[in-house]
Order: structure tokens, then C-alpha cells, then sequence
């Protein structure tokens, strides 16, 4: 177990005082709004972007003149150069929101974050103690810093084929074989919408002496209405990776880090801001970052229509209850003891119960109907409301339940029927782990094909995606089962596998 003495309340010698708040507080959207007015100006732009918000472009024709005329480049003067900027304000109100210390807002997407928070961990500790199901952006984290890591398993629905959480009884005995730990890192919610005990799993980090990372890739909308759960932050979480453009309203690719007001703030602040700057593009988008300005907005005052999101997915597990075909996979939550709460904008729909593959019903949903769901697995569709949306929730109960029916009336599990035949693919066990993800990836590999790649060490992340869990780790032994779930995945409808070196996963690079 990890007794460090370290002081961490010791003051970075980074430490700033946090820029003052506008009279409006969490009414106004200070970056977003100095991004318009500077928009209404008669520029000539000789600077970058090339399309120089010229109306005539390409890109106007297709997006409009707002958006290229909104498209600046960083380092503007009374934007985010100087003193006591817009930015500065934008992301002083952002930390007030989610109760952080600190918030950085991120241009390349929740994944920018993970691979921020890895990367500090190496000055806390040797090895990372992670949940084994952490998106591939965590691994990817672990290849640049080349940190060892002692994984903890989740468990397992084995009905599902997914994998939900881990536990502070997990955490503490993997802590208790790791004395060099450098900080937990774990997932909530889960991309199923499985929410874990923080508050437990950071007692148990913080009695170790390590800090607790949350991705919250999915949770950013969390703490913002009675309706849903805690954010990470209030539940004892150090550093807490949240993906804003996923349910809580700004552009594609755009996310915030926040950093607790906690036991490790004054040690983790100058090491985050420096891994920021290491990964963060030096042309911030501003459209991306005005996004967040006014995402973080609308979460704080929109608790009313958040609300509404809420009641709509109620709607929808209400209907799907009553008609009977299809099953709720959240209304299974309880059996889990990793599980303590669920996300309520977070659709989890057991299509296998209803004699059709998710793949299939994704396929038909997207094809059919003009519906388009998150994601799919063999067993179930994923489908998300995000905050303040209202979306109809009758068209898509509607066009799920015209979805073609079972053949048989036989229930799955039984051997017979539309479950067995409907041949559900479990999740793969990992295989042995034989290298560190960094000194597999930077090895000298070797491309070779699938089945001669089985019992050898992967120098790839592959993962079935999304939801983007890796299912084989540089430095892992790779099975034959994982090599048949990379491949069935790849040969469903949709399915994709991230790493793979082509379309079919006939072939794997492997250290030589």
C-alpha cells in the first residue's frame, strides 16, 4: 500500500489568483460572446485560417458566412491575450459550474484529456492502477508516458456481453500489490450508463495516498438537475475527464479536464497545465471553444429543459415496458454490486429479446426510419437524449417495434429460438500481459495474418468501437478469442474495430 507524506497542500508555485467572474455570473458566456462581437467587425483578414471569411468560399456556401466569419485563430487581443481575458472568465465560470478548481477546455475531445491525465501520473508513481474496460484514449496515455499498469477488472454482464464497473474492494487489493501506484484511474459512467461509487473508490485511492481519475467522458451533464447523478468532482474525484459535445450540448470534439478543489489540487495543477500544453493544439478552434462557453451555459441554467430530457427517456423505457418485445438492459443494474446509480438520458434497449440482433436493428433503424442510435452490440442499441433536447421519442418507439420480428417465440438462453440462433458474442477475457503498452508500441513489429498472430504479444490497441473498449493491449498476448470477437465485430453491420490494420481484422501487427 502506498503510505507517501508528501504534503500536497503545499502551493504550486504556479498558482494565480482565478480571474474575476462577469456581473452576470453563469448567465452570460463571456468567450462566446467577445468571439461574436469581434465577428461584427469590418476586418480585412491577411491571417490564417486561408479561407479569410471570404463569402464567396466554398465553405460559406456550405456552412454559411456565420460560421467561417466566427473561425479565428488563438491569441487575440482581448480574447484570450492579455490579462483577465474572456477566456480567462469563460473558463473561471466553467470551473464554478462543475465545482472544480480549476477547468481546461479541450479541442481534440474527451480523449485529449485521458492522455493529459496519464501523462501526469508518472511523477506521482511508476504504475497505474486502471480499470481494465478504460477507453482506448487511456491506453493511448500509457504508450506516451510509459507508465506500467496493474488493471482491474470489471465485471461482467454475461447475458449483455458488456462490461460495467469496478469496485473500492477492486481498487484496494490491486493498491495493496502496487506500492509504486502513481493513481487510480477508473470509468463512469459506463457507456451503458452504469454509474460507479466514486465517493467510495476515492476514499480508498486517497487512504493509499494516490489521487482518483474519473474518466466522465459520458457524465459531463451530470450534477446539473435533481434528476441526475452527482458529478465525479462532488463525489471525491481529483481530476475528472468530461466530454462535453457527448450529452451536454457543444460541438463534436470539443471537452473540458477539471480539476478538483481536493487533497492533491496544489500537486497536480502545475503537471496538468504543463501536459495541456504539451497536447493541445496551438490552433484552438475557436468555434469549438465558444461551444463550451455556451454549453456549460445551458447546462447551468436550463435545469428545466434538462428535465424534459429526462422525462422524454422515461417515456421511452415506460413504452418499451409495456409493449413487451424488447427489455430495458438498466432494469438489470441492481444485480451488479460495481453499479450504484444509472443515467437516465442513457437508453440501453435489449434488442435480442425482441428476436434481432443490435447490429441489425442499428442497420435498420439508420436505413428504414432515419434514425440514428450511439452505438450497437450483438445483444442491444444504445440511444442518448442529451440535455435540454426533446426529441420524438414516439417516432423511435414506433420504428423500433416495426423492427422484423422473431421467428420463434423461444426466449434467449434456452438453446433454442431467436436468442441462440441469434448467436450473442461475449466479450473476449485479455490475455497475459507481457510488456508495458509504451515498450510494445515502440517495438520493432511485425505485420502478420490473424490466426498466426494467436500467442503472440500485440504491438496495437484493438478495439471494438465504439464504444471503444480495448479488447487486446500493446504488450498483451492475443487470443483466439479475441481474434473471432475483433472479426464478427468488423463483419456486423457498422462494426468497426479502432487499431485494426484493415476492414476484416485479417491481420494484426505483433512485436517481432
Amino acid at each position: 500500500m502506498n503510505t507517501r507524506t508528501t504534503d500536497h497542500r503545499t502551493p504550486s508555485p504556479s498558482f494565480s489568483p482565478a480571474p474575476s467572474l462577469p456581473d452576470g455570473g453563469q448567465l452570460c458566456a463571456p468567450y462566446a460572446e467577445a468571439v461574436l462581437r469581434h465577428a461584427g467587425r469590418d476586418w480585412l483578414r491577411l491571417n490564417v485560417p486561408g479561407h479569410a471569411a471570404a463569402p464567396g468560399s466554398d465553405l460559406a456556401g456550405l456552412f454559411g458566412s456565420r460560421i467561417t466569419a466566427l473561425d479565428f485563430p488563438p491569441l487575440l487581443d482581448g480574447i484570450d491575450l492579455g490579462p483577465d481575458t474572456p477566456l480567462d472568465r469563460a473558463l473561471a465560470l466553467a470551473a464554478e459550474a462543475w465545482g472544480a478548481r480549476r477547468t481546461w477546455f479541450l479541442t481534440n475531445g474527451a480523449s485529449q484529456g485521458n492522455q493529459i491525465a496519464s501523462m501526469v501520473a508518472p511523477a506521482l508513481g511508476r504504475t497505474l492502477v486502471v480499470q481494465r474496460s478504460v477507453h482506448s484514449s487511456v491506453i493511448d496515455g500509457l504508450v506516451l508516458s510509459g507508465l506500467d499498469a496493474v488493471f482491474v477488472q470489471p465485471s461482467v454482464d454475461p447475458e449483455q456481453g458488456i462490461a460495467h464497473g469496478v469496485t473500492a474492494a477492486d481498487v484496494a487489493e490491486a493498491l495493496e500489490r502496487t506500492p509504486d501506484a502513481a493513481a487510480v484511474y477508473i470509468v463512469s459512467p459506463s457507456y451503458f450508463g452504469a454509474v460507479a461509487d466514486v465517493r467510495a473508490i476515492a476514499d480508498t485511492a486517497h487512504a493509499a495516498g494516490v489521487p482518483l481519475i474519473v474518466d466522465e467522458a459520458w457524465g459531463s451533464h451530470f450534477g446539473f438537475h435533481p434528476g441526475l447523478p452527482a458529478n465525479a468532482l462532488s463525489a471525491g474525484a481529483d481530476l475528472a475527464t468530461s466530454s462535453t459535445h457527448k450529452l451536454a450540448g457543444s460541438l463534436t470534439q470539443s471537452a473540458m479536464l477539471h480539476l478538483a478543489e481536493g487533497p492533491f489540487a496544489y500537486l497536480l495543477e502545475p503537471l496538468v497545465d504543463r501536459a495541456f500544453r504539451l497536447v493541445q493544439s496551438t490552433s484552438a478552434s475557436a468555434l469549438l471553444t465558444a461551444s463550451l462557453d455556451l454549453a456549460r451555459r445551458s447546462l447551468v441554467t436550463g435545469a428545466a429543459a434538462t428535465g424534459g430530457s429526462i422525462e422524454a427517456a422515461d417515456r421511452v423505457r415506460r413504452a418499451v415496458r409495456a409493449l413487451g418485445r424488447f427489455t430495458v438492459v438498466s432494469d438489470g443494474f441492481h444485480a451488479f454490486a460495481d453499479i450504484v446509480g444509472a443515467d437516465p438520458l442513457r437508453l440501453a434497449i435489449d434488442t435480442r429479446a425482441g428476436g434481432i440482433t443490435g447490429h441489425e436493428a442499428r442497420r435498420r433503424l439508420f436505413r428504414d426510419h432515419q434514425i440514428m442510435v450511439e452505438v450497437a452490440t450483438d445483444a442491444a442499441i444504445v440511444a442518448v437524449i442529451g440535455a435540454g433536447s426533446a426529441p420524438d421519442t414516439d417516432r423511435f418507439v414506433e420504428a423500433l417495434h416495426t423492427l422484423p420480428s422473431p421467428l420463434t417465440t423461444a426466449p434467449a438462453g434456452t438453446g433454442t429460438g431467436a436468442g441462440a440462433g441469434l448467436g450473442m458474442l461475449r466479450l473476449p477475457a485479455p490475455g497475459a500481459t507481457k510488456l508495458s503498452a509504451r515498450e510494445a508500441f515502440l517495438s520493432p513489429g511485425l505485420v502478420v495474418a490473424a490466426e498466426e498472430a494467436v500467442g503472440r504479444i500485440s504491438a496495437d490497441t484493438l478495439a471494438a468501437y465504439p464504444p471503444g473498449i480495448p479488447n487486446v493491449l500493446p504488450g498483451e498476448v492475443i487470443t483466439a478469442a479475441a481474434v473471432r470477437f475483433l472479426q464478427r465485430t468488423a463483419a456486423a453491420p457498422n462494426g468497426h474495430v479502432r487499431g485494426a490494420l484493415d476492414l476484416g481484422v485479417t491481420r494484426l501487427r505483433v512485436v517481432a
